[in-house]
């Protein structure tokens, strides 16, 4: 049995908080998980390297044992069985929460020693499933208006779905879809971890959000209407004579809706750029002079 230095595997130090263990375990997911290294066993041992440590440093409880047998872990059994042939009494981050149909293994260390013993017997009468975690892309129109999405897990498909106003590192909680317990109450649950894709107009800040709009020089100086975009539709709005390019107009209750306060809304900004034209007729030009010269 070969010893494992979770620590090591995800790159944090032995005093590290349960929050860093946390953050290192999630990058990790990230960038070795299945479905953006198809066909890439390296990254998928290391995904799985990476769920096992989680699993043990990421319980504080499992962690002490893990800290207080260190190294001489293999010397716990005193009578030298290796009781080999039981089955793993834990599961860690199940890929089936990504569609991959595989399950994490775990070292003989974890199996043996973190499943419990009594009387040279697994004890699994209230062993509970692990957490699953996954990350769910979503639009920025779908934050707005809320949307779903269709997940395989080992026990069938689930429907996740998100309201209106979900915010990007967002995390749902679905609770005993996880990985299966010694019975049903004992399952782990589900955290969805929410990325929103980034918008080719808007940019978000917190509820508001601002576009940039451009208009022509002769709007900007004689006024008149322009049409902007927002989230719920197009929408005619009125520019002021003399308006100076970089303005900002506020739209209240134009940004994105509260999170579960589907009534409340940000507002949108529109910073005005002003467009001067690059090419003048001879007659445009000949105005222009007459203008500045009776300035």
């Amino acid at each position: 049995m070969e010893y494992k230095d979770y620590y090591k595997v995800l790159g944090v130090d032995k005093k590290a908080s349960q929050d860093d263990i946390k953050k290192a375990y999630r990058a990790l997911a990230i960038q070795y998980h299945p479905d953006k290294n198809p066909d890439n066993k390296a990254a998928e041992e290391k995904f799985k390297q990476a769920n096992e440590a989680n699993e043990v440093l990421g319980n504080v409880e499992k962690r002490k044992k893990y800290d207080e047998l260190g190294e001489n872990w293999q010397q716990f059994d005193q009578s030298g069985h290796q009781q080999r042939g039981h089955q793993n009494q834990y599961q860690g981050f199940n890929s089936d929460a990504f569609g991959t149909g595989e399950q994490a293994d775990f070292s003989d260390f974890f199996e043996q020693f973190f499943a419990g013993r009594s009387g040279g017997k697994t004890n699994t009468k209230n062993r509970r499933g692990g957490d699953y975690e996954t990350a769910m892309e979503i639009s920025l129109e779908e934050a707005y208006k809320g949307t779903e999405r269709i997940i395989q897990l080992e026990t069938g498909k689930l429907r996740i779905t998100t309201k209106p106003g979900a915010y990007n590192e967002q995390r749902l909680l679905i609770k005993g879809k996880g990985a299966k317990g010694s019975n049903a109450e004992n399952s782990g649950d589900l955290f969805v971890r929410i990325t929103i894709k980034t918008h080719p107009q808007f940019t978000r800040k917190a509820n508001d959000l601002y576009i940039n709009q451009n208009i022509d020089l002769y709007t900007a100086v004689l006024g008149g209407e322009i049409i902007v975009d927002t989230l719920s539709g197009k929408l005619k709005i009125q520019i002021a004579a003399g308006t100076q390019n970089g303005k900002s107009i506020r739209l209240k209750q134009k940004g994105m809706p509260l999170y579960e306060k589907p009534n409340f809304y940000g507002d949108l900004y529109i910073q005005l750029q002003v467009l001067i034209p690059d090419k003048l007729t001879d007659k445009q030009r000949e105005l222009f002079e007459q203008l500045k010269s009776s300035i």
